[in-house]
């Protein structure tokens, strides 16, 4: 949660829980919890989700990721951000995923260029949820689509 305004409350972490859970009943999608295999640790989330705010590229299907800092530098997030595209092109037949965050957010910009994902300034934004004075505002949009995964 380094790159996000605040951690939730338990509350409000309950409530993406259920949107999650009804992501997955209405769409067929959503975010998996993520484990460490040999340790059966949980580490956070991955997968794909819909942006519940309109912007120049939405509607879209975002491929997100929230590790444990515990988790970090490990390669979970490629893993599991792998896993979720090749489900997106693959099972589901989505034609494009995007990624975004905010613009300090080295570590998820670098999984983002590991998986393939293209980085074109002109479409970073600004998050709409955040005042113009949060240092957090500005985000970086990165994109792939299914036919350049499948000229690898």
């Amino acid at each position: 949660m380094e790159y996000f305004p605040a951690r939730l409350t338990t509350q409000q972490s309950d409530r993406l829980i259920e949107a999650i859970e009804d992501g997955f009943e209405q769409r067929g999608f959503g975010l998996w919890a993520v484990e460490v295999c040999a340790t059966e640790t949980f580490i956070g989330f991955a997968g794909l989700s819909e942006p519940s705010f309109e912007s120049h590229f939405t509607p879209a299907v975002e491929i997100g990721w929230r590790l444990a800092r515990s988790a970090w530098g490990e390669g979970y997030a490629t893993e599991a951000a792998k896993a979720s595209l090749a489900f997106g092109f693959e099972g589901i037949g989505l034609d494009q995923v995007v990624s975004f965050t905010s613009t300090e957010n080295m570590r998820s910009r670098a999984v983002m260029e590991r998986i393939g994902m293209s980085h074109d300034p002109d479409d970073d934004f600004d998050y709409p949820d955040l005042p113009d004075a949060d240092p957090l505002r500005r985000h970086v949009l990165y994109r792939i689509d299914r036919v350049s995964t499948e000229e690898r």
